[in-house]
């Protein structure tokens, strides 16, 4: 029997501070997925009229799904942040659009009428957890030519991008980090990140304190110190620490409804899903993915580019943001571009960062009414990409 899809509506996101990995970082001593229950909580607190029993699930992601991010991570964080049995939850993986991926699935869910109100987002502890730790990768990976050896570390495909765009140098990267840095430290100050940030009382070597604010925030970033900083993933190469993002920990989630269940539970949605796309690339060339992504995106929306007015995109280099910008006709220093800057500046703590992306889109529509369509973007490891669009819902607020 043919059925309608119903509409899907984001009614907020909140994420943890981002910590920088390994035993220096605030979170060192803190469990992944007691990052996750943090962040749930804060959404419920904000949602007063949403009974914790109507949540029809809980989907989390995670790159590394083992030790204190193993198991069904949605159905565990679930119970941990004191949501009733009733409430199902599951994991996913997608690398870097592990939330991304929790977003659709459960938009899939609320559109197909299997549930009306779903939690989903990401956790990642790179500090617990370092990219390819407890991976055995199939040696036929490398023995067939199925994949370039480049293409498992994400720094070697950055470099991979800069030999194949020529003309994004170093200067242009290092350009870009410089603005992202820049933007983000005017968000702090203007209040931006307080709205989404939720602050974590966490046990460190030195005792109590409040995880707060991101610790990869370099507000003096200067294109002299950028360039006095070596490149780790090939001499001579392009790039450094200070264009790309840090190795980080952290979690995030949101809350998306349907309409009717929006409406019936008295929430205020920001933003619609108008659609989404994933795409592969080579995966030596990961950081392309965004590009095909963005377009297949855009065809099935029925939109042009021209029609979008803000794009978060990810930052894991900065020669990645250059590829989209230059794929797809932006410029770089356009200030719909991150506004309030990127994961160069906070962190990418890898399958928790897409729903960073759409709470600082959800702000950036709110700041500009006047913008009717936005799109959250990332590239994904082993030569992927992932977009999605929305609509502005300013009557909401």
């Amino acid at each position: 029997m043919a059925r309608e899809l119903r509409e899907v509506v984001y009614v907020d996101g909140v994420r943890t501070a981002f910590g920088r990995a390994g035993p220096k970082g605030v979170f060192w001593r803190t469990r992944a997925d007691d990052l996750g229950v943090k962040v749930v909580r804060e959404l419920l607190r904000r949602t007063p009229y949403l009974p914790p029993e109507r949540i029809d699930d809980v989907i989390m992601a995670a790159t590394a799904q083992v030790g204190d991010q193993g198991l069904t991570l949605g159905r565990d964080v679930a119970l941990l942040a004191g949501l009733p049995a009733t409430v199902p939850g599951f994991a996913v993986d997608r690398m870097c659009a592990g939330a991304l991926t929790a977003v659709t699935a459960g938009a899939g869910e609320i559109a197909m009428g299997s549930a009306d109100v779903v939690l989903a987002g990401g956790i990642e502890h790179m500090g617990h957890h370092p990219m390819g730790d407890d991976v055995d990768f199939n040696p036929r990976f490398v023995a067939e030519r199925l994949v370039d050896p480049s293409a498992v570390t994400m720094g070697a495909t950055a470099e991979n991008l800069h030999d194949r765009f020529p003309r994004l140098s170093r200067d242009d990267a290092d350009a870009f980090a410089m603005r992202s840095q820049h933007r983000a430290a005017a968000a702090w100050q203007n209040g931006v990140m307080r709205e989404t940030v939720v602050p974590m009382t966490v046990f460190t070597d030195d005792g109590w304190r409040a995880a707060d604010r991101d610790e990869f925030l370099r507000p003096d970033t200067s294109m002299e110190g950028l360039a006095e900083l070596p490149t780790p993933f090939r001499p001579g190469g392009r790039v450094t620490a200070g264009n790309s993002a840090g190795l980080t920990d952290g979690a995030a989630v949101c809350l998306l409804a349907s309409e009717e269940g929006a409406r019936e539970l008295r929430l205020k949605p920001r933003m619609r899903l108008v659609s989404y796309a994933f795409a592969g690339v080579e995966p030596d060339l990961m950081g392309l993915g965004p590009v095909p992504a963005t377009r297949k995106a855009l065809e099935l929306a029925g939109l042009s580019f021209d029609e979008i007015g803000l794009f978060e995109l990810n930052e894991p280099f900065a020669v990645q943001v250059l590829t989209w910008c230059d794929g797809l006709g932006v410029d770089p220093e356009d200030d719909r571009l991150n506004p309030y800057g990127g994961a160069i500046a906070c962190g990418h703590p890898l399958a928790a960062t897409g729903v960073r992306l759409l709470a600082q889109l959800a702000y950036g529509f709110r700041e500009r009414q006047d913008v009717r369509y936005g799109l959250t973007a990332l590239c994904v490891g082993m030569g992927m990409g992932a977009a999605l669009i929305w609509e502005n819902l300013p009557a909401a607020d």
